[in-house]
């Protein structure tokens, strides 16, 4: 008898688990973000999912394309970094440094046109939509002088991410 109490505890159980879970809401009555882990196979695509995604927007405004470019990717990653060792978003490095330094460093010859940074759970592309809903980044990502982009972040082991997109031209 206790076999089949066993039996139908654990089929109990296992129907539960396939139920729909209600998302958690919070106090603004929007569900809470969900945590985001960046996996292998994802850390090689964002780069060009984000290029992509950009560029679709470029092109609906009728700007110019941008390409990915290794070395203001080098410096937002480096600045993903610094932000999370700094417990902060901001645009200046724990040594004082600008996103011009910061590109200059890594080895662009050319000029920062602007940076973006963020600090959430989301991914890539909700924080691509974060910042195209506000002025200022959003002119960072479609202003016709750039020409390239740098992009990267880093996931501290609580599954914060601290993004940094960087925009250049020569």
């Amino acid at each position: 008898m206790s076999r089949v109490k066993a039996l139908i505890l654990f089929a109990v159980m296992g129907l539960a688990a396939c139920q729909p879970s209600t998302p958690q809401l919070g106090p603004d009555g929007q569900p809470l973000p969900q945590l985001y882990r960046i996996s292998n196979k994802d850390a090689a695509e964002i780069p060009g999912r984000v290029t992509e995604a950009i560029n679709s927007l470029r092109a609906a405004r009728g700007t110019a394309p941008l390409t990915l470019e290794p070395t203001l990717t080098q410096a937002a990653e480096v600045h993903s970094r610094d932000m999370a060792r700094q417990n902060r978003a901001w645009h200046w490095g724990s040594d004082g440094s600008s996103p011009f330094d910061r590109a200059s460093r890594a080895g662009f010859p050319g000029k920062v046109a602007g940076e973006n940074i963020s600090e959430t759970y989301e991914n890539e592309t909700q924080t691509l939509s974060t910042w195209m809903a506000d002025p200022e980044t959003r002119d960072v990502i479609l202003n016709p002088a750039a020409t390239m982009m740098g992009f990267g972040w880093y996931q501290e082991p609580s599954g914060k991410i601290w993004w940094t997109l960087v925009t250049g031209h020569y």
